[in-house]
C-alpha cells in the first residue's frame, strides 16, 4: 500500500516534535507499506529544522517543502500555513503519480484538506482527515476570536468541507463526534486513534542514566522516605501548575510529601517565584531531560499530577502524552482536568477532580499519600496494563488502517 501523509508540523527524532506522524509512518513501513510524509521546512515545535527537499529516515520518505520562519501566532504563521498548502498543490502531479491508496490530511489546521482531496480524487485514494485539535473551535476559545473573524470563518468553512467530503475522520479525541456531527460528519466515518508509545522506549529503563542533578535529588528524597508528587512536561498556563503549588502550600504541614517538577516552559520562572513566595521547603524544579530519559524520570514519582484550566474543550476528550508516560510507569495519577469519563476514571488508575480546584487536588493527594505503597502500585498497575494492551503504536497504526479500510 502507498500512504501519503500531509503534516505541516511533522517531526522526527533528530528534529524534535511532532512525533505522531513519525511513529505511525515507521510502523506502516515495518508492515511493508510505502510511506511518504510531507512536512514544512519550518515548525515552531522542532528543536532543529530539516533541509528543504527529500530525505529518507528509517524507510520513511520525507519531503520538506519550503515555508517562511515565524514566531508566535501572528500573521507570519498564517502565511506559513498558506505557503505549505500551496506547495502541496504545486506538487500534486508528483503525488498523484505515486498512486497513493490513502491520503491523510494531518496538519492540525484544516486548510490542507483542499489539496489533499484533489490528490485523493484523482488517484482514487481514501481521504482521511486526522484531527489533533478541534479547529477553529480551539483557536476561538484559546485566542478569544469571534466566529465572524475572517481567519476563523475560513477555518470553519474548511472544517465543514472536511467532514462532508472525507472518507474517514481519525480523531485523537474520543468524545469529539457530537461536535463533528453538527458540522456534517456521519457516525460511520468517525474513528478514534489516540496518541501512543513506542515499546522500545520503555525497554531497559533501568539502564538509562539521568543527569546528576536529577538523580541526586531523587536519591536524597527516596532516602528521606518522601512520597514524591511529580510532574513532567511543559510549564505552561494550560497545565495549571499554579494549582499544584497552591495545594502544596495548603498541605505544607503534612510531613513526608515532596514535589518535583521536571521540564521547561514560558511560566517556569513565574512558578518558581510563586513557590519561593510561599517558602515551600520540599518543592523542586528540575531542568528538562532528553525524551529517552522521561521513562526513568517518571519512575521516580510516587504520585503523578496532570492539571488543566477550566475549558469546555476538554468535554471532547484529551490525549496528553504525559498521561501515557504516567500509565506506563505504573504510577497513580491525580488528574485535575474537566474531562468526562476520562481514562483515569474508566480504568481506575488514579483520582480525577475538577480543574483548578485546589481543595479537591489536596484531597486527592492526601488520599493517595495515605495509601500503602502496595495500594498505590495496584492503582498504577491498572493504567500500565491498559496502556500496554491498547496504546502501543504498532497496535494503533493497525487500528488506523482497519478504520479506513474496514469491510
Amino acid at each position: 500500500m502507498n500512504i501519503l501523509m500531509i503534516s505541516h508540523y511533522a517531526g522526527a527524532p533528530q528534529y524534535g516534535m511532532e512525533f505522531r506522524s513519525y511513529y505511525m509512518a515507521r510502523e506502516w513501513v515495518r508492515m511493508g507499506h510505502n510511506v511518504t510524509v510531507v512536512g514544512a521546512s519550518y515548525s515552531h515545535l522542532r528543536k532543529q529544522q530539516p533541509s528543504t527537499g527529500e530525505e529518507i529516515l528509517e524507510g520513511i520518505h520525507y519531503l520538506w517543502l519550503p515555508t517562511t520562519r515565524y514566531e508566535g501566532n501572528g500573521a507570519k504563521r498564517v502565511i506559513s500555513m498558506l505557503q505549505f498548502c500551496n506547495q502541496v498543490y504545486r506538487h500534486r502531479k508528483e503525488f498523484i503519480a505515486s498512486r497513493p491508496d490513502m491520503v491523510i490530511a494531518s496538519s492540525v489546521y484544516t486548510f490542507d484538506l483542499y489539496p489533499c482531496r484533489y490528490i485523493a480524487r484523482r488517484s482514487g485514494a481514501k481521504l482521511v482527515y486526522e484531527v489533533h485539535d478541534l479547529w477553529p473551535l480551539s483557536v476561538m476559545v484559546i485566542g478569544g476570536y469571534k466566529r465572524w473573524h475572517p481567519f476563523i470563518a475560513a477555518l470553519q468553512h474548511c472544517e465543514n468541507y472536511a467532514y462532508r467530503h472525507c472518507d474517514m475522520v481519525v480523531s485523537m479525541l474520543d468524545k469529539a463526534f457530537p461536535h463533528m456531527q453538527r458540522h456534517g460528519l456521519t457516525q460511520d466515518r468517525f474513528c478514534c486513534v489516540p496518541n501512543g508509545f513506542l515499546k522500545e522506549e520503555w525497554e531497559n529503563v533501568d539502564k538509562i542514566e539521568l543527569p546528576d542533578e536529577h538523580q541526586q535529588l531523587f536519591d536524597r528524597l527516596h532516602q528521606e522516605g518522601k512520597i514524591i508528587v511529580g510532574f513532567a512536561g511543559g510549564h505552561t498556563q494550560s497545565t495549571a501548575m499554579d494549582v499544584l503549588i497552591e495545594a502544596a502550600r495548603r498541605l505544607e504541614n503534612r510531613e513526608g510529601l515532596a514535589y518535583v517538577m521536571v521540564g521547561k516552559g514560558p511560566q517556569k520562572d513565574e512558578l518558581i517565584h510563586l513557590a519561593q513566595h510561599y517558602n515551600l521547603k520540599d518543592f523542586y524544579f528540575l531542568p528538562p531531560v532528553e525524551k529517552r530519559c522521561i521513562p526513568k524520570v517518571v519512575q521516580q514519582f510516587d504520585i503523578c499530577y496532570e492539571g488543566g484550566v477550566h475549558s469546555f474543550l476538554h468535554q471532547y476528550g484529551t490525549s496528553a502524552n504525559k498521561m501515557i508516560d504516567y500509565m506506563l510507569a505504573g504510577k497513580p495519577i491525580v488528574k485535575s482536568v474537566d474531562e468526562p469519563r476520562s481514562e483515569v476514571e474508566r480504568i481506575g488508575c488514579g483520582l480525577q477532580v475538577e480543574a483548578e480546584n485546589v481543595a479537591q487536588v489536596c484531597e486527592a493527594i492526601g488520599k493517595m499519600a495515605d495509601m500503602s505503597s502496595a495500594e498505590r502500585v495496584a492503582m498504577g498497575s491498572r493504567g500500565r496494563k491498559y496502556a500496554l494492551d491498547n496504546l502501543e503504536y504498532h497496535t494503533l497504526s493497525q487500528k488506523f488502517l482497519d478504520c479506513v479500510f474496514k469491510s
